[in-house]
C-alpha cells in the first residue's frame, strides 16, 4: 500500500518582518458608494433540519457575492427573481445599476428544500452555475469583458441528485477535447451513523466533456465522490485537472462512483486474491471500522454479526468468517454493522476505553490489514517531534524562558484540533501528499492569478501568510508569496467577523463583521516625514495603516469581495463599494 508523502510548508524568511510595530489607526475617510438593488438577494436561510455546525459553515456563512477574477472589479450576485446580476466598475463616480446577464430557467420559489444558488467563473468565457435544487448548469458566456461578445448560453444542464453548492471549477482544453471539471459540496444524512450528528460532507468531482468539434453535446464523463465529517476550509482542482487539494479538520476519502474505476478495482482484486487480507480496518480515538469484502449475490439475510463486550462473531451464509476475543472491550450495544452498496460489510466498533490505540482487532488474528489515515500519521509524527526532550524545561536560566500559558491572551489560544492539507490524485484516487498544519489556523482564500489554483492564507505565529499552490513543482508545491504582518493576531480579536479577504496584489487585507463594520489593514508604506522611536532609539520610515468603515445600513452583510482598488459589500437590499486604493 502506497504511503502519502509527509510534507511541510517552507516559510520565506525575507518575507517576514520581526520588527513590525503594529497598525496605526487612520481616521482618513474612504470614499463609499451605495447602490440600491432592484430586487433583494436570493438569500436561503437554514432550515430546522440544518442544525449542525457544518451546515452553518457551508450554507449559513455562504458568500453571496461572486468576483470575476478574469476581469477586475466585476462582481455578480443572484436575486430572488432568479436573475444573475452584474456590476462592472469603470468609474466610481459614474456607477450604473447592476445589469441582468442571465436568468435561471427554473422557478426557485416552488422548491422547499433548496440551497443557495452558487456560481464559479471557470475561465474568461465559461461559468458553472447551480440553482440550489441539485441541477448543474455549464454556461458559455463569450468574452465577458466586452458587452458586444458577451452572451450567456446554457451548453449543459442536468440533475445530479441532492442539492449542492459549487466551490470550484476549471476549464481544460486538450487538442479538440474540451472539459469542465467542477467540485460540488453537499451535506447529507447517513441514517446508519448512530453517533455524532449523523451527517457527512460529500465532495463530488464532476467532469463534463465534449469529445471533439463535431460533437456539439456536452456530457458527464467522470464522477467521483469524497466523504468526510467536516466542511473543508479549502478545496480546489489543480489547473491541469489531474489532482485535488483539500484543507480540512477531518480527513476525506474517495468513494468511487464511476463504473470504469470499479471494473479496474475488480481486476486488481482478482490478481491479488492470493495475498488479499480477509478484512481491512481503521481506527480513531473513539471507534474502529472493519470492512469485509462480501461474496457475490449475498443478501442481508445471509449475514450474522454478533457483538459481545469482549467478543465478535461474523458469519456469512453459515460460514464462520471471523470469530474471537477482541483486543479490548467495546460498547456492544452501540456497535453497528451495515451492508454497503459496493458489496462490502462495514462494522463499527465503539471503544469502551476511548483514546487507547488497538494493535489488532481480534487477539492473535493476522487476517486483517490496518489502513492508516495519512492525516492521522502526520499528526502523530508532529506530536512525537515535540517529545524529543527528556525535560519539560531543559534550560530555565536562559534569557527567554518558555512561554507561560498564564500570560497568553484569549486570542492566542487555538483549538487543539489541527487541520491537514491533503493532495489527492485524480486517477488513482489516493492521497499523494499530506501537510499537518498544526496550529496554523486557516483564514481565507483568494485568487491571485485566475490561471493558477486559489491561494490560501494561514496564521503563522502572529502573522498571516499567503500560500500559492503549484502542481508542477513537486519539491516545492506550496510557495509563500506574501505576509500580512501581525494580522493573524489582530483578526483573532474580531469576534463578530464574517468574511475575510485580501487584494490580489497583497496591498491590503480586509475583514467585515456580520453587520455594518469593515476593517482594512494596509501593508507598510513609506512616510512623507520620518518618525523617531524613542524606546528603541531608531527612525521609523514606514507605517502600516488600519482603517474602519461603517456602512449606512443595519441589514446583515451577505457578501464580501476585494479587488486591488475596491471593496464590494453586499447586503439584502444594497451593494456598497469602498474605494480603497486611489493610485493605479
Amino acid at each position: 500500500m502506497e504511503v502519502a508523502a509527509n510534507c511541510s510548508l517552507r516559510v520565506k524568511r525575507p518575507l517576514l518582518d520581526p520588527r513590525f510595530e503594529g497598525y496605526k489607526l487612520s481616521l482618513e475617510p474612504l470614499p463609499c458608494y451605495q447602490l440600491e438593488l432592484d430586487a433583494a438577494v436570493a438569500e436561503v436561510k437554514l432550515r430546522d433540519d440544518q442544525y449542525t455546525l457544518e451546515h452553518m459553515h457551508a450554507f449559513g456563512m455562504y458568500n453571496y457575492l461572486h468576483c470575476d477574477s478574469w476581469y477586475q472589479d466585476s462582481v455578480y450576485y443572484i436575486d430572488n427573481l432568479g436573475r444573475v446580476m452584474n456590476l462592472t466598475v469603470m468609474l466610481d463616480t459614474a456607477l450604473g445599476k447592476p445589469r441582468e446577464v442571465f436568468r435561471l430557467p427554473a422557478d426557485l420559489t416552488v422548491y422547499d428544500s433548496r440551497l443557495c444558488a452558487s456560481m464559479h467563473f471557470t475561465s474568461s468565457t465559461w461559468v458553472t452555475l447551480s440553482d440550489g435544487t441539485g441541477r448543474l448548469y455549464v454556461i458559455g458566456t463569450g468574452e465577458r469583458g466586452s458587452s458586444a461578445s458577451e452572451k450567456w448560453e446554457i451548453v449543459f444542464s442536468e440533475e445530479l441528485g441532492n442539492p449542492f453548492i459549487i466551490i470550484h471549477s476549471i476549464s481544460l482544453l486538450k487538442a479538440e477535447d474540451h472539459s469542465i471539471a467542477t467540485l460540488l459540496l453537499r451535506i447529507e444524512k447517513e441514517e446508519s451513523d448512530m453517533k455524532g450528528s449523523g451527517f457527512y460532507v460529500s465532495l463530488e468531482w464532476v467532469t463534463v466533456s465534449k469529445k471533439n468539434k463535431d460533437n456539439v453535446k456536452y456530457e458527464i464523463t467522470k464522477r467521483d465522490v469524497l466523504r468526510g465529517k467536516s466542511v473543508p476550509h479549502y478545496a480546489a482542482i489543480e489547473s491541469n485537472g489531474n489532482s485535488l487539494m483539500i484543507i480540512s479538520y477531518k480527513s476525506f476519502r474517495f468513494v468511487p462512483m464511476s463504473q470504469e474505476f470499479e471494473e479496474n478495482m475488480d481486476e486488481d482484486m482478482s490478481e491479488k486474491n492470493k495475498v488479499e487480507p480477509l478484512y481491512y480496518w481503521q481506527q480513531t480515538e473513539d471507534d474502529l471500522t472493519v470492512t469485509v469484502r462480501l461474496p457475490e449475490h449475498i443478501t442481508k439475510q445471509d449475514i450474522q454479526v454478533e457483538f459481545l463486550p469482549d467478543h465478535i462473531s461474523i458469519v456469512l451464509r453459515n460460514l464462520q468468517v471471523l470469530e474471537g476475543k477482541l483486543y479490548s472491550s467495546i460498547d456492544h450495544e452501540s456497535s453497528t454493522w451495515i451492508m454497503k452498496e459496493n458489496n462490502s460489510l462495514e462494522i463499527s466498533l465503539i471503544k469502551k476505553n476511548e483514546g487507547a490505540p488497538w494493535p489488532e482487532v481480534v487477539v492473535s488474528d493476522k487476517q486483517g490489514e490496518l489502513v492508516r489515515d495519512s492525516a492521522q500519521c502526520a499528526a502523530i509524527a508532529e506530536r512525537l517531534m515535540r517529545l524529543t526532550s527528556e525535560e519539560l524545561n531543559p534550560s530555565p536560566d536562559k534569557e527567554k524562558p518558555p512561554c507561560n500559558a498564564q500570560e497568553l491572551e484569549e486570542c492566542d489560544i487555538f483549538f487543539e484540533e489541527s487541520s491537514s492539507l491533503c493532495r489527492f490524485d485524480g486517477s488513482t484516487l489516493k492521497t499523494t501528499h499530506v501537510v499537518n498544519l498544526g496550529g496554523n489556523q486557516y483564514l481565507f482564500s483568494v485568487v491571485v492569478d485566475p490561471k493558477e489554483m486559489p491561494c490560501f492564507c494561514l496564521r503563522h505565529d502572529v502573522d498571516a501568510l499567503l500560500w500559492q499552490p503549484h502542481f508542477s513543482k513537486h519539491d516545492d508545491m506550496w510557495e509563500h508569496i506574501a505576509t500580512f504582518n501581525a494580522l493573524g493576531y489582530v483578526q483573532a480579536s474580531k469576534r463578530d467577523k464574517k468574511f475575510f479577504a485580501c487584494a490580489p496584489n497583497y496591498s491590503y487585507a480586509a475583514l467585515c463583521e456580520c453587520v455594518r463594520h469593515v476593517f482594512i489593514y494596509r501593508q507598510p508604506t513609506p512616510m512623507s516625514t520620518v518618525l523617531y522611536n524613542r524606546k528603541e532609539g531608531r527612525h521609523v520610515g514606514q507605517v502600516a495603516k488600519q482603517q474602519v468603515t461603517s456602512l449606512e445600513t443595519n441589514d446583515p452583510i451577505l457578501g464580501f469581495q476585494a479587488t486591488n482598488e475596491r471593496l464590494f459589500v453586499l447586503t439584502t437590499k444594497n451593494l456598497f463599494l469602498i474605494k480603497v486604493n486611489t493610485e493605479k
